[in-house]
This record gives structure tokens, C-alpha cells and sequence, in this order.
């Protein structure tokens, strides 16, 4: 999962995306201070394996 934290003024909003792909597309059109992050649970067998 990937996340985007937005900070603007007084306010912060989370975004949830599924793919990379996907929120590097919104992420370009986002004003404000943003961050981009990978959410990893080491629970998940399939990303587990690959880190």
C-alpha cells in the first residue's frame, strides 16, 4: 500500500493507494507539503519474501 500525507495550512489528509503507479499520479497534482510512503506489513507473505 502506498500513502499520501498532505500537510497544507492547519490540516493533514491521508491518501491510500494500491500501486506506485497510482499515487505517483495524483501525487504530482497535490499542492501543499506531501510525503510519499510505502506501507509494509511484515505479515504479508508476499512482501515479506522480497525485503
Amino acid at each position: 500500500m502506498w500513502v499520501i500525507t498532505v500537510h497544507c495550512k492547519d490540516q493533514t489528509t491521508m491518501f491510500e493507494f494500491d500501486t506506485l503507479r497510482e499515487a505517483k499520479e495524483v501525487f504530482e497534482n497535490i499542492k501543499g507539503i506531501k510525503y510519499l510512503s510505502q506501507v509494509i506489513y511484515f505479515n504479508d507473505a508476499n512482501i515479506a519474501s522480497a525485503v
